[in-house]
């Protein structure tokens, strides 16, 4: 898309100036947070890794318990990996708690549990890359590293009027040295925050404030008045959607639970065995095929129990799930990596992931009756 927009760039009095404006603002403004509340480099990574692809009201429960469960790199290393699933159970990206708590027992036992200051040191850690990189680098230790995520990208597409679509890896590099050239190097982190908190705040998606914007005379959208053309995007492909049959397998007074291999989606986490359905399969059909060929077990169909749906980032799920009467058989596991005969005062022990916490509540409401 060709718009009607002289590029520009700032000159040097400008970009002080643009500066001065946004952290005089940001102090003001900002909305007060717990990781805000300290320099300390662990409990900002924590809280960065829980705010990827998650909203800050979400997070600030989970941050504030997981913070008391494990305050430092050492409590994290030594925890078992179990015990940190089930503390970040329904936040949802579990690749994130287990890269966590990888990078944690490297810090502990390579840098004697002491967050590297050097940025590639840190960078090359487990799931940290170049966000959480730079942000912890800039926040806790004021290095003069830009942060790009989404409200970095809006809020540069719009000041510069970027014409190219941002969720290209090409635009990528295009904003990182924007930012760099704003970057204050006397208050990395500070203005850092400060471009993300006005993304969130006052330079949203649909309806920004422009007219509380303390930079607008910097926006070249703005000037133009083409705001809402920008960011540019390209068209997201369409989501696919799967469906899913799965049983509550019953044998006596306990039931079957399954986990799924620590690498790859939802690693880590517990579940009931099932599987996909193929094409015109029926619903209880399927749960019958694909619990015998993931477990190894033959059980019959009691009844239909509910249906969920979620969403993942790249697709879709629509879940059948039936009670199921075991019959017999034994635990041959074909892709899980571990099973477990509870009883359902033990649900509450196991990480599960947000699919099945859908339907949770239901299950113990009927358990009690």
């Amino acid at each position: 898309m060709k718009l009607s927009i002289i590029q520009e760039t700032m000159n040097a009095d400008a970009i002080l100036k643009f500066r001065n404006a946004l952290l005089s603002w940001f102090v003001t403004f900002h909305r007060k947070l717990p990781w805000r509340e300290t320099n300390d480099p662990y409990s900002i990574w924590v809280s960065e890794v829980m705010l990827q692809q998650t909203q800050v009201k979400k997070v600030i429960d989970y941050y504030l318990r997981f913070i008391r469960k494990f305050p430092t790199v050492e409590t994290l290393a030594t925890a078992d990996q179990q015990t940190v699933l089930k503390l970040w159970e329904g936040l949802g990206y579990y690749s994130r708690a287990r890269n966590l708590h990888r990078a944690a027992k490297v810090v502990f036992q390579q840098f004697d549990g002491q967050i590297p200051q050097d940025y590639r040191a840190f960078r090359d850690l487990p799931g940290v890359g170049d966000y959480i990189a730079a942000a912890v680098m800039s926040q806790s230790f004021d290095l003069p590293y830009p942060v790009v995520d989404g409200n970095v990208k809006r809020v540069i597409s719009r000041i510069y009027a970027v014409e190219t679509p941002i969720n290209t890896t090409a635009t990528d590099k295009v904003i990182v040295q924007h930012m760099a050239t704003l970057l204050d190097p006397e208050q990395a982190g500070m203005f850092n925050q400060a471009v993300m908190e006005l993304g969130a705040i006052i330079c949203k998606p649909q309806g920004p404030f422009c007219k509380k914007c303390p930079v607008h005379q910097h926006c070249q959208a703005y000037r133009y008045d083409f705001v809402d053309k920008f960011p540019i995007v390209v068209a997201a492909k369409s989501t696919p959607e799967y469906h899913i049959s799965v049983g509550i397998v019953y044998r006596d007074d306990a039931f079957l639970i399954v986990r799924r291999p620590a690498k790859g989606l939802l690693g880590g986490m517990w579940e009931f065995p099932g599987g996909r359905m193929e094409d015109n399969e029926k619903p209880a059909a399927a749960c019958i095929r694909t619990i015998k060929l993931k477990t190894g077990l033959d059980v019959t169909i009691t009844d239909h129990f509910s249906r969920v749906r979620h969403a993942y980032s790249h697709f879709k799920i629509v879940m059948e799930v039936h009670r199921c009467q075991y019959q017999s058989g034994e635990i041959k596991l074909a892709f899980h990596d571990d099973y477990r005969w509870i009883k359902p005062s033990e649900l509450d022990t196991f990480p599960f992931h947000k699919a099945i916490h859908k339907f949770l509540p239901l299950l113990k409401d009927q358990i009690l009756l």
